[in-house]
């Protein structure tokens, strides 16, 4: 039986973190860890499915590995999600920031495999963001945000720590993330 392995998935928004994640949840059925958020659901966002949408409130009442702000709104993951997904299989998959993805290798160690995505055009980010359905203002603030403009580049912290794919090519992305899923089998 492999270890556990938790594959965190990691770039600036528009990247296509989600994108490769759903790839691993289908070609290796990797659960995904359901993470919580203070943020409003997108059109067809479902609680419980795509994130656990939480106030203000109860979004304290939860014991998180790592929690961030981003753009005005509260991210976490906790320990329950990690521990739940890893019930249905010993890969499991999730879409972090850069400072999230930070927070897992040095709690985690081997046990997080990060891949950090990048894109050669920024208008490339944007166009994605767009056509996923975030409106004009979100869009607006988030590519202003210091968060966003981290999420750009690599972090110090992550260098000799985490794959690197420019994820300008699908189908050459995919081969890459196979290659790296058959690294852990």
């Amino acid at each position: 039986m492999s270890e556990q392995r938790v594959f965190v998935i990691t770039g600036a928004a528009g990247s296509g973190k989600t994108t490769v994640r759903n790839y691993l949840t289908k070609e290796f059925n990797m659960p995904k860890v359901i993470t919580h958020t203070t943020r409003a659901p997108r059109i067809h966002e479902e609680d419980g499915v795509d994130y656990y949408f939480e106030s203000e409130d109860s979004f304290g009442d939860n014991h998180y590995l790592e929690s961030v702000s981003y753009a005005g709104n509260r991210y976490g993951s906790s320990f329950e999600g990690l521990d739940e997904a890893w019930k249905s299989s010993d890969f499991i998959t999730i879409v972090l920031d850069t400072a999230g993805a930070i927070t897992y290798k040095r709690e985690l160690g081997d046990k997080a495999v990060v891949i950090f995505l990048k894109v050669d055009d920024s208008s490339t980010l944007l166009q994605r963001m767009k056509t996923r359905g975030d409106d004009t203002q979100t869009l607006a603030d988030r590519i202003k945000s210091d968060e966003y403009l981290r999420d750009l580049t690599l972090p110090e912290e992550l260098k000799g720590n985490a794959f690197v794919i420019n994820n300008n090519d699908w189908e050459r992305t995919k081969h890459i993330v196979n290659d790296i899923v058959a690294k852990y089998k």
